[in-house]
């Protein structure tokens, strides 16, 4: 090892200090993060182009062999901006339909990427559940839409994912939205005591409640909100109430299997 190391100090002692440097040249794609790079103006569109690798004519048949497979939970299958595939569901059927994408051949969507949630307070179900699945073997997505509201329950579906348990406490944390089974269904990102459900349409932007400082106690404490500016009027009302119509289907969605009657 002793002779390697003496040899190759040997060898770079003999070459000329004049040998020209060779240096990898960049990918013309790639982006640095210089002057030259900040001055040039983007001129491509910030909207989402429709993915053109995407066959649209698929995704449409397997909407359609979803509806013919679940045709007790699956109420309406939509293709939504040109290329993605929606599927909504009873609320019943959300366990059943995570187990068939997970386990049918056809599928096989064994990885959960998310689950969130929509608000809307003028309906009757004000909160729509969205869950979004992904398909490795067939690299494939799907959106998954339920709806509820806030006495009814819905059923986890960590029996299926086990990486859906912190989303569903996500949920529950920020809409209120009461998963049935789940395993530790409990606040995830405000604080212990907390009150209220941050990302409804009704919950006031101040909050309920703040903390401060105690210099007698020494500690934090949490305490009723108090608004001392008199010249401010503060609305509890949802903003969204002057927007009847911001949640109607836009013309990009084309419907696959048309929406049933709900009984």
């Amino acid at each position: 090892m002793t002779s390697l190391l003496r040899n190759c100090w040997k060898l770079s002692q003999n070459l000329t200090a004049s040998a020209p440097k060779r240096y990898v040249k960049a990918i013309p794609s790639m982006r640095f993060n210089s002057t030259e790079a900040a001055d040039q103006k983007e001129t491509r569109p910030t909207v989402r182009k429709p993915n053109p690798n995407v066959d649209v004519e698929r995704l449409k048949d397997f909407g359609l062999y979803i509806s013919q497979c679940l045709p007790k939970y699956v109420q309406k299958v939509q293709i939504a901006s040109k290329d993605e595939l929606e599927v909504m569901i009873a609320p019943v059927g959300i366990l059943p339909t995570a187990a068939f994408l997970r386990g049918h051949y056809n599928a096989q969507f064994t990885n959960i990427i998310d689950i969130t949630a929509i608000d809307v307070p003028s309906r009757k179900y004000r909160f729509e559940v969205v869950y979004h699945f992904l398909s490795i073997l067939y690299n494939s997505r799907i959106r998954v839409k339920t709806y509820t509201d806030e006495l009814t329950p819905l059923d986890s579906i960590t029996e299926e994912f086990k990486g859906a348990e912190w989303y569903e406490r996500e949920v529950w944390d920020m809409f209120g939205v009461y998963f049935l089974r789940h395993p530790d269904l409990r606040r995830i990102l405000t604080d212990y005591g907390f009150e209220g459900h941050p990302l409804r349409k009704d919950f006031p932007l101040s909050g309920y409640m703040e903390v401060r400082y105690d210099d007698e106690k020494k500690r934090v404490v949490a305490e009723p909100l108090e608004l001392t500016q008199e010249f401010r009027k503060f609305d509890l009302s949802a903003p969204w109430e002057q927007f009847p119509n911001f949640r109607d289907v836009g013309a990009g969605d084309e419907t696959v299997v048309p929406e049933k009657q709900i009984k």
